[in-house]
C-alpha cells in the first residue's frame, strides 16, 4: 500500500493556476514563429561579402539563434522532441527558401555558404537536444 499524499499545488508566477499554460501555449507559438523569421534574415543575410571575400556571419547567427530557440522551449515544455518545434520550422523555412520563386529567383544559391548555413543551422542543436534528452545527470528524490 502506498500512503496516501496531500494535494500541493505548486507556484505558479503570478498567482494563477491556469494562467501558465496559456502563457506557455503563446510563447510556443511565437518561438516557432521566430525559427521562421530568423531563417529568412539569415538567408537574406548570408551572400554578405568582405571586399570580395564571402563572409557568411548568418551561418554562426544560426547556431546562436538555433539553440537559444530550443532553450526557449525549454522553459515551456520539458520534451526534446517538443523543445526541437522552433528547430523543424526553421527547417522548413530553408527548404522553402531553397526553392525557385514563381520568376525562377532563388534566395539560396549553389555556393559553399547553403550548406554551411545547413549544418550551423542544425548540428548544434541537435547536439544540445541530444545532450538534453539522453545525457542529462540523475536526479536523486529528495524526501521530506
Amino acid at each position: 500500500m502506498t500512503a496516501a499524499t496531500t494535494s500541493r499545488t505548486a507556484y505558479v508566477p503570478g498567482g494563477s493556476k491556469y494562467a501558465w499554460p496559456v502563457l506557455g501555449g503563446v510563447l510556443a507559438a511565437v518561438l516557432v514563429f521566430d525559427g521562421l523569421l530568423s531563417v529568412v534574415l539569415e538567408v537574406l543575410y548570408l551572400p554578405l561579402y568582405i571586399g570580395a571575400t564571402p563572409f557568411p556571419i548568418a551561418a554562426l547567427v544560426a547556431a546562436v539563434v538555433n539553440v537559444l530557440l530550443a532553450r526557449g522551449m525549454g522553459v515551456v515544455v520539458s520534451r526534446p522532441a517538443a523543445m526541437g518545434l522552433p528547430v523543424i520550422a526553421w527547417l522548413f523555412g530553408f527548404l522553402i527558401c531553397s526553392t525557385t520563386g514563381p520568376g525562377g529567383d532563388v534566395l539560396l544559391t549553389d555556393s559553399w555558404t547553403s550548406p554551411l548555413l545547413l549544418a550551423c543551422g542544425i548540428v548544434p542543436v541537435g547536439l544540445y537536444l541530444f545532450r538534453r534528452a539522453f545525457l542529462r545527470p540523475k536526479v536523486t528524490p529528495v524526501t521530506l
